[in-house]
């Protein structure tokens, strides 16, 4: 299932934050009080995973997993694992770093490693081995490729996430759809990543960390003078004034603090 419709057909709070960034936006103005789903996806079956890790005052963060035999320090500071003639279908994998109270966390360092196309680690270098920081608005993005099979074990990611002046946290990251999914012993639903085709036969994955990092939500004020009211659940076409302004819905949800008009423009068109 891709993240960017869900099975409730309200938009996630990815896209109402990447619409946000995209029209210059600042993050924290449009992140306040919206749940943040950490991924989303099916477990084998077809039945919906467990509804965790959200970003919801106080849930559990994101799980970690074992940190397995071929995790090396020291890996070099990139945002791509792969060069024009690396073999394997290309994936990129986007998403944002998260706290307690919901609100985005940068500098957190992200150190990836993974099997190459074959299911084999590189431990005598740094092939597919590669670390870097969340940006000013919390996210990160790495372009690699989809691993190997290793024996034993279903496809996955190696990462270690760690806060500035956090603890570590070590997880691996999973594929939906993958029939060792089924027989990994270490597979966890709540770790699957959003996986879709981008053309070319290349790949796009999303995943967002919550990391236990103590935050408190941001400052909420009275909205403006007009017909928007938070608890409604609005319409595409609905129509609202909000500041002396209008604006037309573009998808149907419930409204809340934080998805005010002005800063959610995958929810509203002023007009």
């Amino acid at each position: 299932m891709d993240d960017q419709e869900p099975r409730d057909g309200h938009p996630t709070r990815k896209t109402v934050l990447r619409a946000a960034l995209a029209a210059g936006l600042a993050a924290p103005a449009v992140l306040v009080g919206v749940p943040a789903l950490a991924r989303t996806g099916a477990v084998p079956g077809g039945a919906a995973p467990e509804l965790t890790p959200t970003c919801d005052d106080g849930d559990d963060p994101t799980p970690p997993q074992m940190e397995g035999p071929y995790f090396k320090p020291n890996s070099p500071r990139r945002t791509s694992l792969v060069d024009a003639g690396t073999p394997g279908v290309r994936l990129t994998v986007t998403g944002w770093v998260f706290g307690r109270g919901c609100r985005p966390v940068p500098g957190v360092l992200l150190d990836f490693w993974q099997a190459d196309v074959n299911g084999a680690y590189d431990n005598a270098g740094y092939r597919f081995r590669g670390h870097q920081f969340t940006d000013a608005q919390g996210a990160f993005r790495l372009t690699t490729i989809v691993p190997g099979l290793y024996p034993g074990r279903t496809r996955h990611i190696h990462v270690k996430a760690q806060a500035p002046g956090r603890p570590v946290l070590t997880t691996q990251l999973y594929f939906p759809g993958e029939p060792r999914n089924a027989t990994d012993p270490l597979f966890d639903p709540r770790l699957l990543m959003t996986v879709r085709d981008a053309g070319s036969g290349a790949k796009e994955a999303a995943f967002d960390f919550v990391l236990d990092v103590p935050q408190t939500p941001g400052p909420t004020t009275p909205p403006p003078d007009g017909t928007w009211s938070p608890g409604t659940a609005y319409r595409p076409g609905d129509r609202v004034t909000y500041g002396g302004r209008g604006y037309v819905c573009l998808q149907a949800h419930t409204a809340q603090a934080g998805w005010e008009p002005p800063g959610a423009p995958a929810l509203w068109r002023a007009g």
